[in-house]
């Protein structure tokens, strides 16, 4: 019994004795800034590694900026009292004395976090965290089975137009008349709908504050846009309107 407890004690003394010896956990570290926070507030470093700060959005109008004694100077947006950064911008800072380092945004002092490096080197070329992605949605909706129940209109009251989408927001249409010999656009008016996931069925061609429907040919240009601003290129549709 005697030999086991001085067996267990001296594995015990051998753990804490390694734990102090062990590297305290640091790693190179990228941290993406966007919805008015970092991705991780509290970094842990080793000596000589470094953090890359990605603005990610969808708010970039963030700075990297020191504010404790460690960190004077070091600033992502030196000079700029109010920054903004393109999606997908980065910032990198090295760290090759140990202590404890505090960052906010000059604009916004809830973004910030705090880097702590300790005294035992680390490995400054691992890269364990991805490039963060951007929060922005760049990808324009898709627009499909466009139509118009009828072609051929009479008089103001239009038709129906018929289309699905893949995204929320809006359909907008630019109406022009084929005139002349030469087919020539003439603007004619505009129209804009609310849409929705899926199929949409909206009046189309009749008179409103922005179009007055009048006798002859006509082509509109369709274009939708999601809540993100992302935009579809045209749709054409072909239409005529002849006297009631």
């Amino acid at each position: 019994m005697v030999r086991r407890r001085l067996i267990a004690a001296g594995a015990a003394v051998l753990a804490i004795a390694l734990a102090l010896a062990a590297p305290a956990l640091g790693a190179n570290r990228r941290i993406a800034i966007g919805h008015y926070q970092w991705s991780n507030p509290l970094l842990n470093l080793n000596l000589g590694e470094h953090v890359t700060w990605y603005w990610v959005g969808p708010d970039t109008m963030h700075s990297v900026t020191g504010t404790s004694a460690n960190d004077q100077g070091l600033d992502s947006d030196k000079g700029n009292d109010f920054p903004h950064h393109d999606l997908g911008d980065s910032f990198k800072l090295t760290f090759n004395t140990p202590g404890t380092y505090t960052f906010q945004c000059k604009l916004h002092s809830a973004v910030r976090g705090t880097v702590v490096v300790s005294d035992t080197p680390g490995d400054p070329n691992a890269e364990p965290d991805p490039v963060p992605p951007n929060n922005v949605d760049l990808t324009p909706p898709h627009i499909s089975d466009v139509r118009l129940d009828s072609t051929s209109l009479a008089g103001k009251n239009g038709t129906h137009l018929r289309y699905g989408l893949d995204e929320r927001g809006s359909l907008d249409a630019e109406i022009y008349r084929i005139a002349g010999p030469k087919h020539r656009k003439r603007f004619a008016g505009w129209r804009s709908w609310r849409s929705f996931v899926g199929f949409n069925d909206v009046r189309f061609a009749n008179h409103t504050k922005h179009f007055d429907p009048r006798p002859g040919t006509y082509v509109a240009e369709l274009r939708a846009t999601d809540r993100s601003n992302n935009t579809t290129r045209p749709q054409r549709v072909r239409f005529s309107i002849r006297d009631a």
